[in-house]
Protein backbone atom coordinates (compact mmCIF):
# COMPACT_ATOMS: atom_id res chain seq x y z
CA UNK A 1 0.00 0.00 0.00
CA UNK A 2 1.33 3.40 -0.95
CA UNK A 3 1.37 5.97 1.83
CA UNK A 4 0.44 9.59 1.22
CA UNK A 5 1.76 12.66 2.99
CA UNK A 6 -1.54 12.72 4.91
CA UNK A 7 -0.96 9.14 6.09
CA UNK A 8 2.52 10.04 7.27
CA UNK A 9 1.20 13.10 9.13
CA UNK A 10 -1.54 11.05 10.83
CA UNK A 11 0.99 8.47 11.95
CA UNK A 12 3.27 11.22 13.27
CA UNK A 13 0.37 12.80 15.15
CA UNK A 14 -0.50 9.42 16.64
CA UNK A 15 3.11 8.92 17.69
CA UNK A 16 2.97 12.32 19.41
CA UNK A 17 -0.10 11.21 21.37
CA UNK A 18 -2.69 13.15 19.36
CA UNK A 19 -5.72 11.29 18.08
CA UNK A 20 -6.35 11.85 14.37
CA UNK A 21 -9.62 10.62 12.94
CA UNK A 22 -10.99 10.53 9.43
CA UNK A 23 -14.52 11.87 9.69
CA UNK A 24 -17.37 10.17 7.80
CA UNK A 25 -18.10 13.23 5.66
CA UNK A 26 -16.23 15.35 3.15
CA UNK A 27 -16.04 19.03 2.33
CA UNK A 28 -15.87 19.90 -1.36
CA UNK A 29 -14.83 16.30 -2.03
CA UNK A 30 -11.88 16.52 0.37
CA UNK A 31 -11.39 14.37 3.46
CA UNK A 32 -12.20 15.91 6.83
CA UNK A 33 -9.86 15.05 9.70
CA UNK A 34 -10.31 15.58 13.41
CA UNK A 35 -7.18 16.02 15.52
CA UNK A 36 -7.94 15.87 19.22
CA UNK A 37 -6.66 14.76 22.59
CA UNK A 38 -10.24 13.72 23.56
CA UNK A 39 -11.27 10.65 21.56
CA UNK A 40 -14.67 10.71 23.31
CA UNK A 41 -15.47 14.37 22.60
CA UNK A 42 -18.55 15.85 20.94
CA UNK A 43 -17.28 15.62 17.35
CA UNK A 44 -16.06 12.06 17.87
CA UNK A 45 -19.48 11.03 19.18
CA UNK A 46 -21.16 12.84 16.29
CA UNK A 47 -18.90 10.99 13.85
CA UNK A 48 -19.72 7.66 15.55
CA UNK A 49 -23.44 8.39 15.17
CA UNK A 50 -22.99 9.38 11.52
CA UNK A 51 -21.04 6.20 10.78
CA UNK A 52 -23.83 4.12 12.32
CA UNK A 53 -26.44 5.93 10.23
CA UNK A 54 -24.39 5.52 7.05
CA UNK A 55 -23.94 1.79 7.61
CA UNK A 56 -27.63 1.31 8.42
CA UNK A 57 -28.60 3.24 5.29
CA UNK A 58 -26.24 1.03 3.29
CA UNK A 59 -28.07 -2.05 4.52
CA UNK A 60 -31.42 -0.56 3.56
CA UNK A 61 -30.20 0.51 0.11
CA UNK A 62 -28.69 -2.93 -0.48
CA UNK A 63 -32.00 -4.59 0.37
CA UNK A 64 -33.93 -2.24 -1.93
CA UNK A 65 -31.41 -2.61 -4.75
CA UNK A 66 -31.67 -6.38 -4.49
CA UNK A 67 -35.41 -6.13 -5.09
CA UNK A 68 -34.91 -3.82 -8.08
CA UNK A 69 -32.28 -6.13 -9.58
CA UNK A 70 -34.55 -9.15 -9.11
CA UNK A 71 -37.41 -7.37 -10.92
CA UNK A 72 -37.18 -8.31 -14.60
CA UNK A 73 -39.46 -5.37 -15.47
CA UNK A 74 -37.34 -2.69 -13.73
CA UNK A 75 -36.67 0.28 -15.97
CA UNK A 76 -33.21 1.54 -16.82
CA UNK A 77 -33.91 4.60 -14.64
CA UNK A 78 -34.70 2.41 -11.64
CA UNK A 79 -31.58 0.35 -12.20
CA UNK A 80 -29.44 3.47 -12.57
CA UNK A 81 -30.92 4.97 -9.38
CA UNK A 82 -30.18 1.76 -7.47
CA UNK A 83 -26.62 1.70 -8.84
CA UNK A 84 -25.96 5.33 -7.90
CA UNK A 85 -27.27 4.79 -4.36
CA UNK A 86 -25.19 1.60 -4.01
CA UNK A 87 -22.07 3.50 -5.12
CA UNK A 88 -22.76 6.22 -2.53
CA UNK A 89 -23.22 3.65 0.21
CA UNK A 90 -20.07 1.77 -0.78
CA UNK A 91 -18.08 5.03 -0.71
CA UNK A 92 -19.43 5.76 2.79
CA UNK A 93 -18.71 2.22 4.02
CA UNK A 94 -15.14 2.37 2.69
CA UNK A 95 -14.61 5.71 4.44
CA UNK A 96 -15.91 4.21 7.70
CA UNK A 97 -13.60 1.22 7.29
CA UNK A 98 -10.61 3.48 6.57
CA UNK A 99 -11.40 5.65 9.58
CA UNK A 100 -11.74 2.68 11.90
CA UNK A 101 -8.60 1.09 10.48
CA UNK A 102 -6.63 4.27 11.15
CA UNK A 103 -7.62 4.07 14.80
CA UNK A 104 -6.33 0.52 15.24
CA UNK A 105 -3.03 0.31 17.08
CA UNK A 106 0.06 -0.33 14.98
CA UNK A 107 1.20 -3.95 15.37
CA UNK A 108 4.54 -4.42 17.07
CA UNK A 109 7.39 -5.44 14.79
CA UNK A 110 7.99 -8.44 17.05
CA UNK A 111 4.37 -9.55 16.50
CA UNK A 112 4.89 -9.50 12.73
CA UNK A 113 8.02 -11.63 13.03
CA UNK A 114 6.25 -14.16 15.24
CA UNK A 115 3.30 -14.45 12.83
CA UNK A 116 5.43 -16.68 10.57
CA UNK A 117 6.01 -19.18 13.37
CA UNK A 118 3.59 -21.93 14.21
CA UNK A 119 2.18 -21.86 17.78
CA UNK A 120 4.46 -24.76 18.74
CA UNK A 121 7.54 -22.92 17.47
CA UNK A 122 6.57 -19.74 19.33
CA UNK A 123 6.29 -21.62 22.63
CA UNK A 124 9.33 -23.87 22.27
Amino acid sequence: MRRTDGDRQRRQDLANGRQVRLLPWTTDGKQCLLSTDDAGGYLSRLADDMESIQLAMGSEVLEHAGKVLDDQTASSGELRYAGVRLAECLRDALRVAESRGMRLPEPDVEDDENDDESPAEAVG
